[in-house]
């Protein structure tokens, strides 16, 4: 280990304190993380050493990894290394469907308490993209993480826990809820609602953004999802008033201030796609917030180059994360796009005030992008492309750094 690298804290006044060799624990991921890291890193590197700034990474294991090696998918000292460290970065993790062990996503975020997913959604000249205007989708999504269905509170049909708990709502409530029915409960809480809220409006403040918009299905859930934007709206009078308004207490014209609004969730994924550039910054419920941030990174070319981040905003925890899947298929074939991973390394120098580095990162994928040096899921659909393996652009863009 490079005996000048130091960790990174977090100031009595909540702000991070970056040295200029900083140690970043990293989760290589699984499937497609052997090719993607490697890239992401290399572009990483560069950029940070172009700005005088040496990565101290130091790799924590969770996930399949993990488990071959300790014969747990998520150790004890992955946690206490985030937990130390503050600050990290990792690749996809696998999440079985219908059984089998809990996410390990949604783990990492729930233990660390990191209540803010950050993810935003930008085109990248050059990339293509389905719609007609992908330059005009420019939204950072935050969406809660801690509560709502991902809270995990499931019980199975046909166990003696659901029938007791069917029995119990059908004699306390008089809900008949149907005979072998599986039941979850979908917990929105005020704290966990006005510190996502919170988070967004100072976020919004901080990068002079024009607009929050409050994405909701509150016409049907009424008492979680709508308490989530009745929350947002009395936060943003009692907290907020000198900066930010709701539509309803200035009539759509904030003058000077952010303008607060809501909107169904239905109709804000028609909107995203038919106004898109009346959406700005968006704070949503947990389920709300991965159909959202799914669909629009398809707006601006897929999920494979949507970059996210996990955070706790009050701890200065934080981990920047690839946000599609493990593509087990594709692992080791050296093939896949590592834009995710490299994006959330944008994001994650961005976070720590590397911001140089940062929009340098950007400038150097777009010129690879423009030349039409891209991997294959975007040689597909671009003529002219020059078709390269992972790590040949992760070493492009580099080059143009």
């Amino acid at each position: 280990m490079n005996l000048m690298a130091e960790k990174i804290t977090m100031s009595a006044s909540g702000v991070l304190n970056v040295p200029t060799n900083p140690i970043i624990p990293f989760i290589e991921g699984d499937g497609t993380g052997v090719d993607i890291w490697p890239a992401a890193k290399l572009v990483l590197d560069t950029a940070a050493k172009k700005h005088g700034h040496t990565i101290e990474w130091k790799e924590v294991l969770a996930g399949e990894k993990a488990f071959n090696e300790t014969g747990n998918w998520l150790p004890d000292e992955t946690i206490s290394v985030f937990r130390e460290y503050l600050i990290g970065i990792k690749g996809p993790l696998t999440t079985p469907i219908g059984g089998g062990f809990r996410s390990l996503n949604v783990a990492l975020r729930q233990i660390l308490d990191l209540y803010v997913c950050l993810r935003p959604v930008r085109w990248f000249q050059g990339v293509p993209s389905p719609v007609k205007r992908p330059e005009l989708v420019d939204m950072v999504i935050f969406r809660e993480n801690t509560e709502d269905v991902y809270a995990g509170l499931e019980l199975e049909a046909g166990t003696p826990e659901v029938e007791k708990l069917r029995s119990f709502l059908k004699d306390s409530y008089g809900w008949d809820i149907r005979e072998m029915s599986s039941i979850g409960i979908k917990p929105i809480s005020k704290m966990a609602s006005e510190r996502l809220i919170r988070a967004a409006v100072q976020y919004a403040v901080d990068h002079k953004r024009e607009s929050i918009t409050l994405v909701h299905k509150g016409n049907i859930q009424k008492f979680t999802e709508g308490y989530f934007m009745k929350w947002g709206y009395e936060l943003i009078r009692n907290e907020f008033s000198d900066v930010a308004v709701g539509w309803d207490d200035c009539g759509g014209k904030p003058g000077s201030k952010i303008l607060v609004k809501d909107v169904i969730a239905d109709i804000a994924l028609q909107q995203v796609l038919t106004r898109p550039a009346e959406m700005d910054v968006i704070a949503t419920t947990n389920l709300n917030g991965d159909y959202m941030s799914d669909a629009l990174a398809a707006q601006v070319g897929g999920i494979g180059i949507a970059p996210g981040a996990n955070i706790n905003y009050v701890t200065g925890h934080g981990i920047f994360e690839a946000t599609h899947g493990t593509a087990p298929k594709y692992a080791g074939k050296d093939v896949v796009n590592p834009g995710s991973v490299l994006l959330s390394g944008v994001l994650m120098f961005e976070h720590l005030g590397w911001t140089e580095a940062a929009d340098d990162i950007i400038r150097a994928l777009e010129a690879t992008i423009a030349e039409k040096i891209v991997t294959y899921d975007f040689a597909r659909q671009m003529e002219g492309a020059t078709e390269v393996k992972c790590s040949e652009f992760g070493a492009a863009v580099a080059d143009r750094l």
